[in-house]
This record gives structure tokens, sequence and C-alpha cells, in this order.
């Protein structure tokens, strides 16, 4: 499995490099920039439906994320009546996970005509990749987090909703965070 940094996509060529030594180093420049694109422009799986980045969709996506933070705030307003939590849950976010797949598309666009390195990163993307991402490296994923989902919901909010990206198929989700890699949660079976 390659590793694409979308911080540091200087780091993802070096991979690219190793996976496919056979490539000179502007095309393989290509393809890490390609990997780049694909998982910056990721494709939003969420609720039967697909969302693409960048288009007229944030409203649709956001309206349907709306539905979850709404009934995430019920469940933690009934449960909040029944026990009293301690300050420290009070605090904590909660995490919703948006499902994601690389936008090949958006990936073969940057490649232009050039059908054998297209082929390359299809490979490489059926083969998988994990992605290592922060904060403003996925489209979806800063869009969401951006959301005042309180003002949105039209009432208090009681905690924070904080959002993760998970990639599906073969793909990873690595979260870079200050403390370093938060490896995303093992998909379900």
């Amino acid at each position: 499995m390659i590793v694409c940094n979308l911080t540091k996509p200087e780091s993802t060529f070096d991979q690219v490099r190793k996976h496919l030594p056979d490539l000179i180093p502007t095309d393989a420049a290509l393809i890490a920039t390609a990997l780049v694109e694909a998982a910056r422009w990721s494709i939003a799986e969420y609720d039967n439906h697909s969302y693409e980045w960048g288009s007229d969709a944030y409203e649709h996506m956001s309206a349907a994320v709306l539905k979850e933070v709404e009934q995430v705030h019920e469940n933690l307003e009934s449960a909040k009546k029944v026990t009293k939590a301690s300050k420290t849950e009070a605090e904590e976010p909660v995490t919703i996970t948006i499902p994601l797949r690389p936008s090949q598309k958006v990936g073969e666009a940057f490649l232009g005509d050039r059908n054998d390195l297209k082929t390359k990163l299809s490979d490489l993307l059926q083969e998988g990749v994990e992605f290592h991402y922060g904060p403003t490296d996925i489209g979806w994923h800063w869009s969401m987090e951006r959301v005042n989902w309180q003002t949105v919901t039209g009432g208090d909010m009681s905690k924070r909703i904080r959002f993760t990206a998970e990639f599906i198929d073969n793909n990873e989700a690595v979260e870079l965070g200050p403390g370093g890699k938060k490896k995303a949660p093992k998909k379900k079976a």
C-alpha cells in the first residue's frame, strides 16, 4: 500500500518513486500530484448518495448530515436527563465519519491524455492508498467542520460536532494532528 501525504505532497512523490521505480521523475511527479488531487476532491458517499466536492452538492450534503447531527443531539439530550455526565465527557466532541472515495475523474483530468499514467493511477487506487490528511486537506472534511451546526439546527448544541474522513474500498485515511497520526476506525465487516 502506497502512502499519500496530502499535507506534504513531496513525500508522495518519494512513495511513487519507490513503488513504481521504472517511471521517470516527471511521470512519477504527475502521478503523485494526481493522487493528491484525487484525495482532495474526494467524493462523499453519504446516506446512499454521492456528493462531488466543488459542485453545488454542498447544500444537499449538509442537509443529509444535518439529520445525523440532530439525531446525535437528541440522543445526548435524553442521555443527559437520565444520568449526569462528568465534565470531561461534556467537553469531548461527538465524531461523525464521512465515507469518501478518491475522485479518479479529477486525478485523470490532471494527467490529460497520458493513458499510460491513467492506468497506473487506477492501479494504485485499486491496490489501496493510505491517505494522510490534515484539517484543511480534504474538501468535504474541511467544509463539514466549518458548518455552524448550532445555527443550522436552530438550537443550543451542548456538544461540539467533529468530523473524520474514512476512505472506502481498499483506501485508508489517517488524520494528522498536533499529536501525530490518528488512525481512522477500522471498517465494519
